[in-house]
């Protein structure tokens, strides 16, 4: 019998079986080259396929034991340090948890013995999911599947398996543009099955689309697996059916439910005591016989049973939606032009979408208009909104609604004072995502002129945007870069910005300054002691210390860490006249005046400075201030186990010096093996990392054509690169067509790359870019050395010319030699003779 599709096998033809002598796996020709099960991967003749035995292997474990203890011949961990938490967390092999309703972590199932816990907050894991390898492979994808606890920003992920979400552990498929998940109770079953609803056995099958399942009805597409009965029953299930919990709890019944397959009472009087609507007698639901109530699956269970209990989600249960009554089309007052369709999730396949009211992305059901690519969440649909018909058009081209409350679903800023949105505001629902217009109520119904004490001979007039200034404008509006509303007057050049004009209060105290601080209210030049820039009015003075500062100057925070910099760096100030310290900003390469305020790193042997303006930059920092006594030495994560990718299989020694002569690295399947000197057998051969001319020291594979340079083989799973505020996380993903695009050279490239997870940002780094650093020696300006810049929009690459847009970096000559490169053109010289070692911070 084939263990690929369950139908005889006719052994005079050609058919796949193992080799193994006491194993009698055999499988159709045709079943086990199916491109849904079969990943196009070649063994070669002679290969070892005990190489590929790594589950229990110690670099596939994602465990550290901390202390052991004998049971009999048995030696148990006792306390361990799971990758997925930060404390340690100890066995308990009898006996209940403090809370009878905790859950595992891993799994979200009930916690049962043995199971860890951590002995300083509520987190419990299975000892068997404790013990889950790092990647594994599973019968319901083709692809190595790697564990893994991250989720959106909702908090919880999709399996696609059962088809539900989910919390706790997951097994991920990081293969090219593969974004297969399945969550941990799923890869629990096997290719096998006997399930109490069916007499026969019941066996995974991959080739499902247009059947339908015995137990919901629903109708399974390509691609979704299902297990069903060769006895010709007729019976399938797919995996959500398969998962269901025998037994149920709903807050409407105060007795548990069962799981109940089939209702022989009459037909025309079944329905569900929940949503009041009918059922069908068999189709399976949960049943409460103590109150004679049945539900269906979804009014039981909702679509959220892999949750942890006290977690709340924005997220509709089918109940929730028959309360409202969601009509299947409605006319909404935000997209007038077309009736918006409710959807169970986004029609766009493959294509992230977004609300065009909230701009979060959609998630499960939403109201769409297909043509005009149109979506809005229905809490968003829902929203009691009004057209404001007397605000000013001048301020806006188009007609605005007037949202009363929005119960905290939109989080975007307001286009007028740049502040988050709260409370009533207004909306404009012909600018769509990433253009999207909000204003606070407030903001909207300001007066269009206004006399203020900085400005005593003119009205100031509102405007929805600042004048337009010189391209290298050096006024403080310029350098905040500020997009908001303004008041303005033209006749005297002065700009108030709305933030300045709204939020401006006449005292302000802090803790990091002992003395109050007093908003001088006029127009006046004066040298923020805190950053070192000029400001042209409302500063704010301190009578005592005699100082004056911008008003955003006040609360600089006093640690923060930038990926220009592998230190925390500091806010100094000292404010000394005459210092004849000569410094220059590690980030524009000018000179910084240390008698202000500026950042500097306290480690002893470090000169590391910058500008208060160039630390804090957006570009530049993510934002995340270190706490007071922050011990940096935490957060150096480069040489630590848990950081590489490279499992050692064999050292060797070399004087003083362990050298992994063998490793198991986890973007190939065999083994690599070192060479130190000569060639490979293919002069033209390239590094699968970087995708250079493979030289020695090199790794190779015995087996087939894969080479890694040494240093592409150790490259850390996360590390920090100047030309992005945020940490990158190493892949090996690509496209369809094995490509991807590199967002500092704009170029298409293979091999390894550095990736951005943070919400929204999608920034992308080929290995060869993450070669260069802050400075640069080039062959085509030799004269002078090159420095990193992120601030180059309208400035021209000398190479080739192309015009640099916001967020381009460069390398410019700080020497007034105009003379900049784009990371593209600056590849060709730079890169060579440079080794990995480059790519790590001053």
């Amino acid at each position: 019998m084939c263990r690929v599709c369950y139908l005889e096998v006719d052994t005079s033809y050609g058919s796949y079986r193992c080799s193994t002598s006491d194993c009698n796996y055999i499988a159709h020709a045709r079943c086990a080259t199916d491109k849904a099960i079969w990943d196009g991967t070649i063994m070669l003749e002679g290969y070892d396929e005990r190489s590929e035995v790594v589950v229990d292997e110690p670099w596939n474990l994602i465990t550290d034991v901390v202390e052991q203890i004998r049971i009999g011949e048995l030696m148990v961990a006792s306390e361990i340090k799971h990758s997925h938490h930060d404390h340690n967390l100890r066995l308990t092999f009898s006996g209940k948890t403090k809370d009878d309703d905790s859950q595992c972590d891993g799994c979200t199932r009930p916690i049962s013995t043995p199971f860890y816990s951590c002995e300083q907050c509520k987190f419990f894991l299975h000892k068997d999911c404790a013990e889950l390898p790092k990647q594994t492979r599973d019968s319901f994808h083709k692809h190595l599947l790697t564990l893994s606890n991250s989720h959106d920003e909702y908090g919880y992920s999709w399996c696609n398996a059962c088809n539900r979400q989910y919390q706790g552990f997951s097994y991920r498929c990081y293969e090219g543009y593969c974004y297969f998940e399945i969550d941990i109770q799923c890869m629990f079953l096997s290719d096998t099955l006997e399930h109490p609803s069916h007499e026969h056995s019941l066996f995974l099958l991959h080739n499902n689309k247009g059947m339908s399942c015995s137990a919901c009805f629903k109708t399974l597409d390509s691609g979704d697996v299902a297990y069903r009965c060769m006895k010709r029953c007729d019976f399938i299930l797919d995996v959500g059916c398969v998962t269901l919990p025998p037994t149920a709890w709903n807050k409407y019944d105060r007795h548990p439910l069962t799981l109940t397959y089939f209702d022989e009472s009459d037909s025309s009087q079944l329905c569900c005591n929940l949503c009041e609507k009918e059922r069908e007698p068999n189709r399976w639901f949960y049943y409460c016989a103590d109150c004679d109530n049945s539900l269906h699956l979804n009014c039981a269970i909702g679509d959220l049973p892999y949750m942890k209990f006290g977690n709340k989600f924005k997220y509709y249960h089918h109940k929730d939606c028959a309360e409202l009554e969601l009509a299947p089309q409605i006319q909404h007052p935000f997209h007038p032009k077309h009736p918006l369709t409710l959807l169970p999730e986004s029609p766009y396949f493959g294509v992230a979408s977004w609300c065009n009211l909230c701009g979060k992305k959609v998630r499960g059901f939403v109201y769409n208009c297909y043509d005009c690519k149109f979506d809005l969440h229905i809490n968003c649909a829902l929203l009691q909104s009004s057209i404001a018909a007397n605000f000013t058009s001048s301020l806006h081209p188009h007609p605005l609604f007037f949202i009363q409350n929005h119960n905290n679903e939109v989080d975007s800023d307001c286009s007028g004072c740049q502040k988050p949105i709260s409370g009533p505001f207004y909306h404009c629902s012909d600018c769509t995502y990433h253009r999207v217009f909000n204003l606070h109520k407030e903001c909207a119904e300001l007066l269009l002129e206004i006399n203020h004490p900085c400005d005593r001979k003119h009205p100031l007039t509102l405007l929805p945007q600042p004048p337009t200034h010189p391209q290298k404008c050096s006024c403080y509006l310029c350098r905040i870069q500020w997009k908001g509303f303004v008041y303005s007057c033209s006749l005297c050049n002065f700009d108030l910005s709305l933030d300045d004009f709204r939020f401006s209060p006449p005292t302000i105290t802090v803790a990091s300054h002992e003395h109050p601080w007093m908003l001088v209210s006029r127009k006046m030049w004066f040298v923020c002691d805190f950053c070192g820039t000029d400001g042209d009015h409302s500063p704010y003075h301190c009578d005592t210390c005699v100082l004056f500062v911008h008003k955003n100057c006040i609360s600089l925070p006093h640690h923060i860490r930038i990926t220009r910099h592998h230190h925390t760096i500091s806010l100094w100030y000292s404010f000394q006249q005459n210092q004849i310290e000569d410094c220059m900003c590690q980030i524009c390469y000018k000179e910084v005046d240390i008698s202000y305020g500026h950042y500097r790193c306290p480690a002893s042997r470090c000169r590391y400075i910058a500008h208060v303006r160039c630390a804090t930059d957006k570009a530049i920092w993510d934002g995340r201030i270190m706490p007071k006594g922050y011990d940096e030495r935490s957060g150096e994560v480069l040489d630590e186990p848990s950081n590489l990718i490279t499992g050692i299989v064999e050292k060797i020694r070399i004087r003083d010096l362990v050298v992994a002569s063998e490793i198991k690295h986890s973007y190939h399947d065999h083994n690599l093996r070192l060479t130190f000197s000569g060639k490979n057998k293919d002069d033209d051969s390239q590094c699968d990392g970087c995708t250079r001319p493979i030289s020695t020291p090199f790794y190779g594979c015995e087996q087939c054509k894969f080479f890694l340079h040494k240093d592409c083989a150790e490259l850390p799973k996360q590390m920090p690169h100047p030309f992005h505020k945020h940490l990158l996380t190493l892949s090996n993903r690509h496209n369809e067509d094995g490509y991807s695009r590199c967002s500092a050279c704009d170029r298409w490239y293979q091999g390894f790359q550095y990736r951005c997870y943070k919400r929204d940002c999608r920034f992308e780094i080929d290995i060869q870019c993450m070669l260069l650093s802050n400075t640069l020696k080039h062959a085509s300006h030799d004269e002078h050395s090159l420095f990193l810049d992120h601030n180059n929009q309208g400035t021209s690459c000398s190479a080739c010319f192309r015009t640099l847009n916001l967020g381009d970096v460069a390398y410019r000559c700080m020497k007034r030699c105009d003379f900049s490169l784009d990371v593209g053109c600056a590849h060709y010289h730079s890169l060579l003779g440079t080794s990995m070692t480059g790519i790590f911070l001053l």
